[in-house]
């Protein structure tokens, strides 16, 4: 997440949340904000300073870390009761769970970014920890956000591969060729696949959900060890998928 050229400050503001939201309970260190977002250091720390001054940030006096505020949890409770999406989905991820034995999430397309709402850890003792609730990835990234992008009408998949550059953050296998590749396997298999391409060794499959009128929304995801995902077993996980997306999309 990149602060635009001439960002108002309240999308500067949006942008270092999101940025302090995208790190799980770890929190993070100023500078680290100032990275993430691109804003210059003490721009950061002055934006810092003043939410926190409002609850909306807050920060550790052993560690230095900024975590998301009371303030904020406030407002969130008032906002779940009209926007919360979870309640539908976490018999879903529980049933995905116990029968994979896999740890099950579901993520949302917001904006050309997904977004991990909810999640149902499997009980096999070796897990993958890429995913968790909060953490935001650019569409094309993770399996989620490829299955995202493979099923968003033609022209703005073509559009968004041609614009977007994920190589300098997720490296070369998120070239724009690599991408198209995977975006037309994706739509050939019905669900998507990623081998290992964040953190190696940890695999995931995900299908997409749709609204009702046809569009993709939020997107249901398996991941796991490589051991777990083989070639044999992941149709297997990926019909499993498909068939629980399709009831989401059912329930609209």
């Amino acid at each position: 997440m990149q602060s635009a050229p001439g960002a108002s400050v309240i999308a500067k503001v949006g942008l270092v949340l999101r940025t302090i939201g995208t790190t799980d309970t770890a929190g993070a260190t100023t500078s680290a904000v100032a990275r993430e977002t691109g804003l210059p250091r003490p721009t950061t720390h002055r934006l810092l300073t003043d939410l926190a001054d409002q609850g909306f940030v807050d920060r550790n006096a052993d560690t230095g870390r900024w975590h998301l505020g009371p303030e904020l949890y406030l407002l969130g409770t008032v906002a779940a009761a009209r926007y919360d999406v979870t309640g539908d989905v976490r018999d879903v991820l529980a049933d995905l769970a116990e029968q994979t034995g896999e740890s099950a999430y579901f993520s949302v397309l917001r904006g050309r970014e997904t977004v991990c709402l909810a999640e149902c850890e499997g009980s096999f003792p070796l897990r993958s920890h890429v995913l968790y609730e909060g953490i935001r990835f650019p569409l094309g990234v993770a399996s989620a956000g490829l299955a995202l992008l493979a099923h968003l009408p033609g022209i703005e998949a073509h559009d968004y591969i041609a614009a977007t550059d994920l190589t300098t953050r997720w490296g070369k296998a998120h070239s724009r060729n690599a991408l198209r590749s995977r975006v037309s396997a994706t739509l050939e298999r019905g669900y998507a696949v990623n081998p290992g391409l964040l953190v190696e060794g940890s695999w995931g499959l995900a299908a997409v959900v749709f609204d009702h009128a046809g569009r993709p929304r939020s997107a249901l995801t398996l991941t796991g060890v490589r051991s777990r995902f083989t070639d044999e077993r992941i149709p297997t996980l990926g019909r499993m998928l498909l068939d629980r997306a399709h009831l989401l999309s059912r329930r609209g």
